[in-house]
């Protein structure tokens, strides 16, 4: 039936992590043990002054419409974050609140891309900016990494890939699905390249900013020179463990803004009411109510970089950020483990599956085919059990 569908469907690509991820859930139902480290989900719970801001934005009957691009006390408030977290300096008018920062990130292409705009992406990126982008009429230019560079690319690549028909870079910082943060100084360097191009904008993803362990964290528009070409998107999914409450927004220069409003509001209009209100209690909270749930990502994050590095072939940088490993596991290909023939990291995923019952995503949905990616945000006791399970596996 695929001929009475749409081009537009037929070549879209499905979510790798949602397709493993309920793959998983169908080897579950059929009695399985199966760990899945497939979804970028938080395995904390909303925190309980959040809950009750959403609980009274219930009963003070927050029922009906929100406006288009968000209520004015949360966008206000996301304006005080911004300053606050970031030093950027936006206005009301600038923000957008959508349903998720996936839908942010889709207005953005939607407006801004013609057919054939080339969008810079540094690979590893997250699984749907080229889908996105694809959909969107724009030309998505990989610019490949590797453990070895901790997956971040430099001033020498990106300059080498701009061309004529470049319109945007996106990118995520911390990264999803590497881990990996950039510096300021890093930043600074892509942004000096960046400058010979004014007609050039930047997507800045930066939903996983609360989770890093780097110590510091900087948003490219807060580089002089940058704010008035680079749309910041965030949200409150990971952060505060919201990712069911949808909300996600951006910071951009307000004509984009007012483009992102437009289409919003011929698609989903505003965002939930009453996630909303609870967004704002959210946004307006000092970072440091997060430290318990950071300490502990932190503390995963070494338990699982130290037990890969005892499985021979794995190679491993130490991500800075978000809650996932993306070890490079291509020592493995041209091998057969137990009668499975490995040819590529989409290979080595459905192996670990079929073998050690743990659902990993391969790295060909984020660009590098040398990798798989999976999340710790799950206890330290089941981590342990996969990367036994895994190292049982990789050795047989």
């Amino acid at each position: 039936m695929n001929h009475i569908l749409s081009d537009r469907i037929n070549n879209l690509a499905t979510s790798q992590t949602l397709a493993m991820a309920a793959l998983a859930r169908e080897l579950k139902a059929q009695g399985k043990d199966i760990i899945s480290l497939s979804l970028g989900e938080p395995d904390f719970n909303t925190p309980d002054f959040i809950k009750e801001a959403a609980k009274k934005a219930i009963d003070d009957n927050y029922s009906t419409y929100s406006p288009v691009e968000g209520y004015l006390d949360l966008r206000e408030a996301i304006c005080r974050k911004f300053k606050r977290d970031n030093d950027l300096d936006y206005k009301p008018s600038q923000i957008v609140v959508s349903t998720g920062a996936k839908q942010s990130l889709y207005n953005i292409a939607q407006v801004m891309l013609n057919d054939g705009d080339e969008v810079i992406l540094p690979a590893p990126y997250w699984v749907s900016y080229f889908e996105i982008v694809k959909l969107s009429g724009g030309v998505p230019v990989e610019v490949p990494t590797s453990v070895d560079t901790d997956f971040k690319i430099t001033p020498k690549q990106l300059e080498a890939a701009i061309t004529p028909k470049t319109k945007m870079m996106w990118f995520s910082s911390p990264c999803n699905p590497s881990g990996s943060v950039y510096s300021r100084e890093e930043l600074t360097a892509l942004a000096k390249v960046l400058e010979k191009h004014p007609n050039i904008y930047v997507v800045a993803d930066e939903i996983y900013e609360h989770i890093n362990f780097s110590g510091t964290f900087c948003s490219i528009g807060s580089i002089p020179g940058m704010l008035e070409k680079t749309i910041t998107v965030n949200g409150v999914a990971k952060a505060f463990a919201m990712t069911g409450y949808r909300i996600g927004y951006i910071g951009a220069p307000e004509f984009i803004a007012k483009a992102c409003t437009k289409i919003q509001g011929q698609v989903t209009s505003g965002a939930n009411s009453v996630a909303q209100r609870a967004t704002i209690t959210a946004v307006d909270a000092d970072p440091s109510v997060l430290n318990e749930m950071v300490q502990a990502f932190h503390g995963r994050r070494d338990l699982v970089v130290g037990l890969l590095k005892e499985i021979p072939g794995v190679k491993i940088n130490v991500p800075e950020g978000a809650f996932y490993v993306f070890p490079d596991v291509s020592s493995f290909f041209g091998k057969t483990l137990k009668g499975h023939e490995i040819k590529d990291a989409n290979d080595v995923s459905m192996y670990l599956l079929a073998e050690a019952n743990v659902a990993t995503v391969t790295g060909d949905a984020f660009g590098n085919p040398n990798c798989i990616r999976f999340s710790y945000a799950t206890s330290n006791d089941i981590l342990k059990e996969a990367l036994r399970r895994i190292k049982e596996a990789l050795t047989a």
